[in-house]
């Protein structure tokens, strides 16, 4: 459909004066935003005049027939196909995109490993060379040194489909691995179906389990297991569907779904949202439970050898967080912020006649990320200041060894088996990508079980940690990331999320580094909203708290512009998800301070987010719109609702795809008419609507080098940096 309309705005974009290749003078004028003449007129949007009362208060909602899903609305899709066709006539123009497409190409060539697990001799781990659009499941014998592609295919997702779009979104493997249970997704999409494949046979079973999303399977024993799932939404609402009534069941294998027994449900309670694990002896469930709007969650065991009887409830409240972190026999350990805003790790015997919990390791100075139980020891990623710093103690609490890590950078899981000594870790930092390690839980040893080439040295690229105040004074963190040999100011992307306790570690991405490879700095502020220094770091910012997160990334570009980072006309801001919510905030609030902007899948309407999806569990963030109070707060910072009439506006890429299920499209294409309606200036106001691809897990890499060639050839062109410099780096 786009194809149709190409041809006519090509033409109109030359007829306005938009060179397809700028040189010279008219690229110095289009970097400055300055054209001959004006923009062709941005494609028609329909307006409806919409107002409704919430509250007592008149909201205006003109484009809200764009929230219907483009698969069952033709208007929809007639718009989405003459606004992706405007972008790329735009883009087009830009000379930026195809060196950052060649410059991308060559960072994403290198071999990422991950995910290993030990079952019945054997090692399963997820492998790409380098460009394959899917990682592939691979498998090697239990002795193997490193992880490589020279181990046996075991599941190629990149066959699935013809364009590359179905991913394998999780995997299990059975306790004795005879059978491997796989997820996979189709076009982005949070839904995924499960299939179970005999490894010795290479047979598929006919068991296909669908409507869940998200989370793992807990095998009982090579027959049976528990999952988490959705009711069946109704046809054409699977994509818009509120995430109510999640039940766990317990699948046999050889049974048709529809057989499947519910084994845990809140039927009273519907936004409830539940998952289980299995302690390493199999006997106990633990079952964490979700409410919608709740900043904790609910802990429960069930004794899988005693079916009858009751479950053991460790945590009835939603107010505090209690994460499972493995089992020694029957000792359960878990991680809780209750009374340790940075969080401390407890433990509770469950076999015992009145089992209670006890503090194992207390809260410290710095929070604890990620814990992993192995072997009869305890290891513990803290975050010094969100770098992370490894520990281990024994089964009592008592630390035993401290595992050196390669430098500044983040554990981004461990990988341990439960009933034996074998244990990994991932790491990576703004220069290293992931790398796999293998640790001596007794010793604190390790080593890395990968050995590949990078398109760059890293000892090439400079990273610094600074601290600047808020609005209010807080120091908030936040890192440089330059090469060596960068001085003085320089374009400069700004990127951060604050939000929903998430931790933004300093790890690498081949997308920034093509943007520091040109020579540009990037720089990533943990605002407050994320879980950096625990709970209380992510509860300053919820709810009413939101505008402290908004004041600390203002306060993160002002600093950056004063301190001589970045100059004037060289400030590119960045987010994605929630984080696209900043984007669109501050971009209302400060167009001055912000020289380019990229949303990214952005949640845009705060008035209306929690009717589809996982948008009730946001409230625990951001508020209930149905909330008269939280109403107020959410209406003074929605992004669609606070686009003013008049201003200038810096130029703005709103990047979503057509299939994403988490944050609907509709907020980006409501977001993005409202712009184009309003009077911002000469600068482009765009969107980029990708096919087939959700919220962005397992997009292919194909379309990542596409998508991002196009955002940071955006970027760098209205920053004024020179794309050229990653190709002279010699990448």
């Amino acid at each position: 459909m786009i194809e149709k309309y190409i041809g006519a705005l090509v033409f109109a974009f030359v007829s306005a004066g938009i060179p397809l290749v700028a040189n010279g003078q008219e690229l110095e004028m289009m970097k400055q935003g300055q054209y001959r003449q004006p923009l062709p007129p941005y494609p028609a949007t329909r307006r409806e005049d919409r107002v409704e009362k919430m509250h007592g208060v008149e909201v205006s909602d003109p484009y809200r027939w764009l929230e219907e899903d483009v698969r069952n609305s033709a208007e929809v899709a007639a718009w989405v196909a003459k606004e992706q066709a405007y972008t790329e006539a735009f883009l087009g123009t830009l000379p930026e995109r195809a060196t950052f497409e060649r410059s991308l190409t060559s960072l994403l060539n290198y071999e990422i490993y991950g995910s290993p697990v030990e079952r019945g001799g054997k090692i399963f781990y997820t492998y790409n060379p380098g460009l394959a659009d899917q990682d592939v499941l691979m498998m090697t014998s239990a002795g193997a040194a490193s992880f490589d592609g020279s181990g046996t295919v075991l599941l190629d997702p990149n066959g699935l489909s013809e364009d590359g779009t179905t991913a394998l979104a999780s995997w299990e493997v059975s306790p004795s691995g005879r059978y491997l249970a796989y997820m996979t997704a189709q076009a982005g999409s949070d839904w995924t179906t499960l299939r179970i494949l005999d490894i010795g046979s290479g047979e598929l079973l006919e068991d296909r389990l669908e409507w869940l999303k998200g989370g793992a399977i807990s095998w009982v024993d090579d027959d049976s297991f528990f999952y988490s799932r959705f009711p069946e939404p109704a046809e054409g609402q699977d994509f818009q569907v509120a995430a109510l009534n999640m039940k766990i069941y317990r699948h046999q294998l050889g049974d048709k779904q529809s057989s499947d027994v519910v084994f845990y449900e809140t039927a009273e309670q519907p936004d409830l949202m539940h998952g289980s694990t299995i302690s390493a002896n199999k006997r106990w469930l633990i079952v964490t439970s979700s409410k919608a709007g709740a900043l904790g969650n609910q802990l429960r065991v069930f004794d899988l050898h005693s079916p009858a009887s009751p479950a053991l409830t460790v945590a009835s409240g939603n107010d505090t967080i209690w994460v499972p972190a493995g089992t020694i026999a029957d000792r359960l350990y878990v991680k809780t912020d209750s009374d340790a805003p940075r969080y401390r790790l407890m433990a509770i015997d469950l076999n015992a006649d009145q089992p209670h919990l006890r503090e194992v390791i207390p809260q410290s100075d710095d929070a604890i990320e990620n814990v992993a139980v192995v072997d009869g020891h305890i290891a513990i990623d803290f975050l010094d200041d969100v770098k992370s710093r490894m520990q281990l103690y024994d089964a009592e609490g008592r630390p035993t060894a401290e595992v050196d890590l390669p430098g500044i950078g983040a554990i981004g899981a461990f990988h341990v088996e439960p009933q034996g000594s074998r244990a990994w870790f991932s790491f990576s930092s703004f220069n290293r990508p992931s790398e796999l390690f293998a640790f001596d839980p007794k010793t604190g040893e390790s080593h890395s079980v990968v050995d590949r080439k990078l398109a760059f040295d890293p000892a090439d690229i400079r990273i610094e940690q600074v601290f600047y105040p808020s609005a209010d004074g807080t120091q908030i963190p936040m890192f440089i990331v330059k090469r060596a040999d960068s001085t003085g100011p320089a374009p400069t992307l700004l990127y951060a999320y604050g939000g929903f306790n998430i931790t933004m570690s300093p790890a690498y991405s081949s997308t920034r580094m093509a943007w520091v490879q040109a020579g540009g700095t990037y720089a990533l502020a943990n605002i407050r909203g994320g879980g950096e220094y625990g709970s209380a770091w992510h509860q300053a910012a919820v709810g009413p708290k939101r505008e402290n997160a908004f004041e600390d990334f203002i306060a993160a570009g002002e600093w950056l512009k004063a301190n001589g980072v970045t100059g004037s006309g060289q400030l590119a801001i960045q987010g994605g998800s929630n984080g696209g919510l900043l984007m669109g905030v501050v971009t209302n609030r400060r167009p001055d301070l912000f020289d380019a902007v990229n949303p990214q899948v952005g949640v845009m309407d705060m008035l209306r987010f929690d009717r589809w999806g996982y948008g009730k569990y946001w409230t625990s963030d951001y508020g209930d719109p149905a909330d008269e109070q939280d109403f107020a707060v959410l209406r003074g910072y929605s992004p669609y609702h606070n686009i003013p009439s008049h201003g200038v506006y810096p130029p703005i890429l709103v990047t979503t795809a057509d299939t994403d299920d988490r944050v609907i499209p509709g907020h980006s294409f409501k977001y993005t008419a409202a712009l184009q309606a309003a009077d911002l200036g000469s600068a482009p106001h765009l969107i980029r609507i990708e096919a087939k691809a959700g919220h962005g897990a397992g997009m292919p890499v194909s379309k990542v080098i596409a998508a991002y060639a196009d955002i940071m050839g955006f970027l760098a062109h209205f920053t004024g940096l020179d794309a050229h410099g990653a190709e002279q780096q010699g990448s």
